[in-house]
């Protein structure tokens, strides 16, 4: 869902977007709307009703959120709201697509005075400040400008088409939708060749001139073609082809942008007045082990958001190694839905029991009534440390397609991040030292038993942290919120958000099966006979029974198909079809590993099994040896006692779940480090898993025992049933 922008001036944020950002879409009055296949005018919008009026003058009041749920729903002008297909756009050419990304920070300059680049000033240029010009002259200063660079037959109406194609269809609206036209003219193509290799050798280095970059041309060309063969267009005519081969930001001769030393700023605390305002992200390790995959201690890695108005922990997502792309992208996802509360929680931790206008938010949503007691909010900007997770196309596609602005942290200033880096602080303080294996901050600090302790797997603590977050942190009183009205009483962040959700709203935003899959990374194979092979892995389905052999219609990588693949579960894949569509593939042995698994555990195996056999059989073996693996490694019921806690224990008493500080919980049921694989093929040196009564352990077809991981914890990765779980 999204926060709703009811604003004091009478409008209302579509759903998908942010209001009064680049690609937001507003409801105010005198739009018009389709509705049921109608099309309207709004007349007035009143709270979270909106009152339509038709050509004929028919009128009708509708809830916004009805209005919005509308399949047909569309704003006149504006783009329709969903994910872009970013793997199509990985297809365009990399000329086109850095010519693309450079028209779309053209255009919000253009749009809001301001480009939103990465460390780009947050003060609009004078020629493209909105209070000083209007939308017409600030196009005329751009095709001013751009064509100043070298841009090629720039004007103000080339201006005007491009804000049209991305406001119509977002950034692939900017891409070439038919082969250009020859721009060289009557050039000779060796020297358009020669001019081309020049260039390819000038990037990377320092900026040099147009005469330069003539005589190495003219290097070329007599070691290509011999001395006197080609002979060097007049420096004009060089000029004007360098002019159109060239990227406009690598322009030869281009004047360099004049440095500032600027005085740093004093320190200022950041400041949010509204829930999703200023979300920051963040990753890290934590002092904490778990069980692995393949049985051996590891440390998992915590990526969080938080919400700066209301310190709220909005998204937790726990990894056994490094957090990926679609981690990131998911994040967000998981900010923008309800939170499912578990079924062992007891009803206080349910949103019914919050302190926030229930009855009022379950009317807008429906999906709150079985929703955990936190909140849920899209956000405005997300402030990020420049990591490559947080950088890939698969989170900022995410991020465009909501409506959300990324801002890079400056380098070395921590304090630009001062919140998240502070709750990671209480998360360790406050929730780890209490875990089964805590390791402490550093090594004069952890525990001589700090491995033999570890007691949880990655996916038991993700619930655990996930109870504490809803039970304990959402709970406790803060000493930065602080209401108008009761300045001296600190707020809880439950209490911060529903006292400033009257004035910020909520909207929900449904997401769909198709949404999440268009989120997972994309990959690039060929479909052959035997179906799609990564990795020694053979994805097969009928549905790719007609396209075997063939290249794919999109005519780029090769002939590839476009495949989207979940790297914490590769059971499955997703390939884009000629009909648009993503359709899953499954590993042919999938039926046989019963359990999910990512890339290093397939890697594990391959590096203890030898091929002994054809790539049929062998592929076999590895699914067999694989499927041991992932039941033996399966940890063990947990006990009764404080150190038993496992992920279903009930949150009405979380700090009882956890042992207090300072005690050591039994080491018996720790699980060993595997062996290599022994002559037969099976696994030594893994201690079996047994149950409470000494009898065999729970398996694929026996119950669980208490603590055990659900079964629903092994299901296959369904985005359809993700999206209706949320």
């Amino acid at each position: 869902m999204v926060t709703d922008r009811h604003s004091t001036d009478g409008t209302t944020a579509v759903p998908g977007t942010a209001a009064g950002k680049p690609g937001g879409r507003r409801v105010e009055a005198g739009a018009y709307v389709t509705f049921e296949g109608r099309s309207w005018q709004v007349a007035a919008v009143v709270s979270s009703t909106v009152r339509l009026v038709d050509a004929h003058g028919e009128t009708a009041s509708v809830l916004s959120s009805f209005l919005f749920a509308d399949p047909a729903f569309t704003v006149a002008g504006m783009p329709a709201a969903g994910v872009p297909l970013w793997g199509l756009f990985d297809s365009v050419p990399e000329r086109e697509r850095e010519r693309a990304l450079a028209w779309q920070r053209h255009i919000r300059e253009v749009e809001t005075g301001l480009s939103g680049e990465p460390g780009g000033s947050d003060v609009p240029r004078p020629a493209y400040d909105p209070a000083r010009h209007s939308l017409a002259e600030r196009e005329q200063a751009k095709a001013d400008e751009l064509a100043a660079l070298g841009w090629p037959q720039v004007s103000r109406a080339t201006v005007r088409r491009m804000r049209a194609r991305y406001r119509s269809r977002g950034l692939m609206g900017l891409v070439p939708q038919r082969k250009p036209s020859r721009a060289t003219g009557r050039a000779d193509e060796r020297v358009t060749a020669a001019v081309l290799e020049a260039l390819r050798r000038q990037r990377g280095r320092s900026t040099g001139t147009l005469k330069g970059l003539r005589l190495l041309t003219g290097q070329i060309l007599t070691d290509t073609h011999g001395t006197g063969t080609v002979a060097l267009p007049p420096p004009s005519t060089f000029n004007r082809l360098v002019r159109t081969l060239a990227d406009p930001l690598e322009h030869p001769g281009r004047p360099a942008r004049t440095a500032t030393t600027a005085p740093m700023r004093p320190f200022t605390p950041t400041v949010a007045l509204r829930p999703g305002e200023l979300v920051q992200v963040d990753t890290t390790l934590l002092d904490v082990l778990a069980i692995g995959d393949d049985g051996r201690p590891v440390r998992p890695e915590l990526t969080i958001a938080v919400d700066v108005a209301t310190r709220s922990v909005l998204a937790a997502v726990l990894r056994e190694e490094g957090t990926k792309a679609v981690d990131a992208a998911l994040l967000l996802a998981e900010m923008a839905v309800p939170h499912p509360a578990r079924t062992t929680w007891p009803s206080a931790l349910r949103l019914s029991h919050a302190a926030v206008p229930y009855q009022r938010l379950l009317a807008l949503d429906a999906r709150l009534e079985q929703a955990a007691a936190r909140p849920v909010v899209v956000p405005e900007t997300i402030v990020i440390d420049r990591g490559m997770v947080f950088v890939s196309g698969a989170f900022l596609a995410a991020c465009e397609s909501l409506g959300v602005s990324v801002q890079p942290a400056p380098p070395r200033h921590p304090a630009a991040k001062g919140t998240v880096e502070r709750t990671f602080g209480a998360v360790n303080t406050l929730f780890l030292q209490h875990i089964a294996g805590y390791t402490g901050s550093n090594v004069l600090q952890r525990g001589e038993q700090a491995a033999a302790e570890t007691r949880f797997t990655v996916a038991q603590l993700q619930d655990l942290l996930d109870e504490w977050i809803t039970a304990c942190w959402q709970h406790r009183p803060h000493e930065g919120l602080r209401h108008p009205v009761l300045p001296k009483t600190a707020l809880t962040p439950n209490e911060m958000w529903g006292a400033l959700l009257g004035s910020a709203g909520y909207v929900p935003l449904p997401l769909t099966g198709a949404d999440y899959l268009e989120l997972l990374p994309v990959r690039w194979h060929p479909v052959t006979g035997r179906g799609i092979r990564i990795n020694y892995r053979t994805y097969d389905h009928a549905c790719l029974n007609e396209h075997r052999g063939r290249p794919s219609p999109t005519g780029a990588r090769d002939g590839k198909w476009e495949v989207h693949l979940n790297p914490h579960d590769v059971r499955q894949i997703f390939i884009r079809l000629p009909d648009g569509r993503l359709h899953e593939v499954p590993w042919i042995h999938r039926d046989h590993v019963h359990a999910p698994f990512n890339e290093t555990t397939w890697h594990e195996v391959q590096s203890v099994l030898d091929r002994r056999a054809d790539r049929e059989t062998h592929e076999a073996d590895l699914a067999d040896a694989l499927d041991q693996l992932l039941r033996r490694t399966r940890p063990a019921p947990a006990r009764t006692g404080p150190a038993g806690a496992g992920a279903g224990a009930g949150a009405g008493a979380a700090h009882d779940a956890l042992p207090a500080a300072g005690t050591v919980p039994a080491a018996d049921s720790a699980v060993t480090v595997p062996a290599p694989w022994d002559e037969h093929g099976s696994l030594d040196g893994i201690e079996a898993v047994t149950g409470p009564d000494g009898g065999p352990g729970p398996d694929d077809d026996g119950p669980y025992g208490e603590g055990a991981l659900p079964r629903d914890g092994f299901a296959l990765y369904d985005a359809y049933e993700e999206a209706e779980h949320w």
